[in-house]
């Protein structure tokens, strides 16, 4: 992938943008979120992205979050659109012991989070991200080979142009370094459904 077709949205306390990796060093409170729960809202994580109106793609990354120390220090993929419209996966750290591997996704200003419990002794994740139209799915895989789906979604404001990309954040008084790697753009790797036909309109 050619870095230079990426922008941020927002910039890092600082970064490292070369022709291989990507390094997002994180501010404090800095985090995507919206509404959802506590009503809290918070829009100011950064974001780097290419934009496409190809509607049939995959696109896969490495990261790398071995300096993530404190709660809620994460980083991974991002299709954000606007403040209100987004999707997110990532590993969040939670204690010493467990992180959660989690994807939030956000139409028209509410959140939700979908997550599972991982050991804190993973520090690296592949993420592949998928698009048809205007669904998406998710996977992780801890080798870049064997991939497990996270989940199937649609954003709502998701049909037409989009962004997609990398993010890192840190919600409370921490900051961290973030590594991006092995980033690619493939044919679409979510094959059509074959299964039960669509319900007649």
């Amino acid at each position: 992938m050619n870095l230079n077709d990426f922008q941020w949205t927002r910039t890092p306390m600082d970064c490292i943008v070369s022709g291989e990796s990507v390094e997002i060093t994180t501010r404090p409170h800095t985090d995507l979120w919206q509404r959802t729960y506590y009503h809290f809202r918070n829009d100011n994580a950064p974001v780097f992205q290419t934009e496409t109106d190809e509607t049939f793609f995959s696109f896969q990354v490495k990261t790398d979050f071995t300096q993530s120390a404190h709660r809620f220090d994460q980083c991974g993929i991002v299709v954000y659109l606007d403040s209100e419209n987004w999707l997110k996966a990532s590993v969040e750290y939670e204690n010493g012991e467990i992180q959660h591997l989690g994807s939030v996704v956000t139409n028209h200003g509410y959140s939700d989070w979908a997550t599972t419990e991982l050991d804190a002794s993973v520090k690296t994740m592949w993420y592949r991200l998928s698009r048809r139209k205007d669904d998406y799915r998710i996977e992780c895989s801890q080798d870049g080979q064997r991939w497990q789906q996270m989940r199937i979604c649609h954003l709502h404001e998701g049909g037409s142009r989009i962004r997609f990309g990398l993010y890192a954040c840190s919600p409370e008084e921490s900051s961290f370094t973030a590594v991006f790697s092995h980033m690619a753009l493939t044919p679409c790797a979510w094959q059509a459904h074959d299964g039960q036909q669509p319900d007649e309109p």
